[in-house]
C-alpha cells in the first residue's frame, strides 16, 4: 500500500511502479533516515504534537530497526518504494498506529532533503580522513627527498633544476586545497531543512532547532522553496570531487611518465603493477591509469546534475531523484582511488641518480646563466638573448653550458669569470631558489612544516576529521 494511496482509484502499473522506485540505490541513506525520524520523533513529543510515550516508543524502536538493519537481521525489499517509505512501513508492523504518526508536520520533500545532507556530511568527512592521509605520504616522502634534484618542466620540456621534494609538495598544495574546499561544502552543506515540508512549511508548532540540535547541525535553512528544491549542496560536492580527481589524475600522468624507461625516475611497487599476458617483460602502471581513467566518471556525474537542475522551476520536480545516483557513484570512485593511490605513491621507489642526471641535462641552468649577466650589470633582455645564443652553440658542440671553457664564455660576453662555474652548478641552482615558495631545500623543509601544522588543524579541529 502506497503512503499516499488515498488520492488513487487503482494501482500504479508495474513498469511505472520499478520506474519510479528509489529504493535500489537511496537504500545506503538507511542509516541516516532512520536518525532524522528518530529526532523527529522527539521533537514531535517535546512540542506536545503527539503523546510523549508515543515518541519515546517510535524513537526507540527506530533504533532497534537500526541495529537490526546494521547487523543484517533486516532484509531490503526490492519492491519498495524508497528507503523512507521501507521503514515507516517496518515501523507500523512492529508498533501499529502510533508507528503513523511519525510523519506528522513532515513531507517526504524534507526528508529527502535531510538524509541527502546527512549523507554527504557523513561522506565529506571520510573523504577528508583519505585526504589527511595521503597528504601525511606526501609529507613524509618529501622530508625524506629534499636534496633530491630533478629536472622542472614546463610544456613538459626540460625548464629549470628543482627537487623531488619541491615537485612532491606541489601535490600537496593541490590536496591541501581539496580539504578546504571540502570545508566549504560541508558548511553550506550543514543546513537542517526540516521543517519545510513539501514546500510552505507546516501549520504545526515544530521546533526546528530542536531537531538541528539533536542531528548536529549548525543552522537550519532560512527559506521552505529553497531548502526542498536545492542541490547546490550536491553539486558544489561534485565540483569538489572533480577538481580533486583532476588532482589525482595529473599525479598519476606523472607517475605514469616517469616509470617508463624513458624517463625512469620512479618505480612502481610490484603490489600496484601488472604484467603483460604476452609480454614478459612488461611491468604496467595499471593502478596510476585506472585512476587517471575513473576521473571522467566523476566528471559525468558533475555535468549530469548540473542537466537535471538546470531549467527545474521551484519546488520540488521528480527529476530531482536523479541527483543521487550521481552523486553515490561519484562518492564511492574517489573513496575507491584515494586509498590505492595512497598506497601506490608511499610505496614508490625513486630512482634519485636518474633524476639528477636529467637535471644536469636539457640546458636547465641557461636561466642562471642569464642571471647571472643580469648581476653583472647587462640588461635581462640582452642577457636572455646572449643565453640563448650559447644554447644553440652548445648543441651544435654537443655539450652542456657548464661544459664550456671559460675562453668560450667570454666569447659571448666580456662580463663572465670564473665564478660563472659555480653560479650554474646544479647545486646552485636549486638551492640559490630560497625564497619562500622557492625549491631550495631549505624553503621547501619550512614549506613541510607549514603542511604538518595545516593537517594537525584540520585533523584536531573544525570538522570532527
Amino acid at each position: 500500500m502506497k503512503l499516499w494511496g488515498g488520492r488513487f482509484l487503482k494501482n500504479t502499473d508495474k513498469m511505472a511502479d520499478d520506474f519510479n522506485s528509489s529504493f535500489r540505490f537511496d537504500s545506503r541513506m538507511y542509516r541516516q533516515d532512520i536518525l532524522g525520524s528518530a529526532a523527529h520523533a522527539a521533537m514531535l513529543g517535546k512540542c506536545g504534537i503527539i503523546p510523549e510515550d508515543e515518541a519515546v516508543l517510535i524513537q526507540k524502536t527506530l533504533l532497534d530497526i537500526l541495529a537490526d538493519m546494521d547487523n543484517g537481521l533486516i532484509g531490503f525489499e526490492e519492491n519498495a518504494e524508497d528507503i523512507h517509505t521501507y521503514i515507516e512501513q517496518l515501523l507500523v508492523l512492529r508498533i501499529g498506529d502510533a508507528g503513523k504518526k511519525l510523519h506528522t508536520g513532515r513531507s517526504r520533500n524534507e526528508q529527502v532533503a535531510l538524509d541527502f545532507r546527512m549523507y554527504i556530511k557523513d561522506e565529506i568527512i571520510n573523504i577528508r580522513k583519505m585526504l589527511i592521509a595521503l597528504e601525511k605520504v606526501l609529507l613524509e616522502m618529501a622530508g625524506k627527498h629534499l636534496d633530491a634534484a630533478m629536472p622542472g618542466y614546463t610544456h613538459l620540456q626540460r625548464a629549470q633544476p628543482v627537487t623531488f621534494a619541491h615537485h612532491l609538495m606541489a601535490y600537496f598544495q593541490m590536496f591541501r586545497r581539496d580539504i578546504e574546499r571540502l570545508d566549504d561544502c560541508f558548511k553550506r552543506t550543514d543546513a537542517m531543512p526540516l521543517g519545510s515540508g513539501a514546500l510552505a512549511g507546516t501549520t504545526y508548532p515544530i521546533d526546528r532547532h530542536m531537531v538541528a540540535r539533536e542531528l548536529g547541525f549548525s543552522a537550519i535553512t532560512e527559506n521552505s522553496l529553497d531548502a526542498v528544491s536545492d542541490r547546490d549542496f550536491a553539486i558544489e560536492l561534485l565540483a569538489c570531487l572533480s577538481i580533486l580527481m583532476m588532482h589525482l589524475s595529473r599525479f598519476c600522468e606523472e607517475l605514469v611518465i616517469w616509470s617508463s624507461s624513458e624517463f625512469g625516475f620512479v618505480e612502481m611497487d610490484d603490489a600496484y603493477s601488472t604484467g603483460s599476458s604476452i609480454m614478459p617483460q612488461k611491468k604496467n602502471p595499471d593502478v596510476a591509469e585506472l585512476v587517471r581513467g575513473k576521473t571522467g566518471r566523476v566528471y559525468g556525474a558533475l555535468v549530469a546534475l548540473l542537466t537535471v537542475m538546470k531549467s527545474l522551476p521551484l519546488s520540488y520536480n521528480k527529476d530531482m531523484q536523479e541527483d543521487k545516483e550521481a552523486v553515490f557513484e561519484a562518492i564511492d570512485t574517489v573513496k575507491a582511488c584515494l586509498p590505492v593511490f595512497t598506497g601506490m605513491v608511499s610505496t614508490l621507489k625513486i630512482q634519485a641518480e636518474n633524476m639528477r642526471k636529467a637535471a644536469q641535462g636539457g640546458f636547465s641552468n641557461a636561466t642562471d646563466v642569464a642571471d647571472y649577466l643580469a648581476g653583472k650589470g647587462v640588461p635581462f633582455r640582452t642577457a636572455h638573448e646572449i643565453a640563448g645564443k650559447m644554447v644553440v652553440y652548445c648543441i651544435d658542440k654537443g655539450k652542456n653550458i657548464d661544459e664550456m671553457s671559460i675562453v668560450e664564455f667570454k666569447s659571448f660576453s666580456d662580463k663572465f669569470s670564473e665564478d660563472i662555474y659555480e653560479k650554474i652548478s646544479l647545486q646552485k641552482c636549486i638551492s640559490g631558489r630560497n625564497i619562500p615558495g622557492g625549491p631550495a631545500p631549505q624553503s621547501v623543509k619550512a614549506s613541510i612544516e607549514s603542511g604538518a601544522k595545516f593537517l594537525e588543524a584540520a585533523a584536531n579541529f573544525g570538522l570532527k576529521a
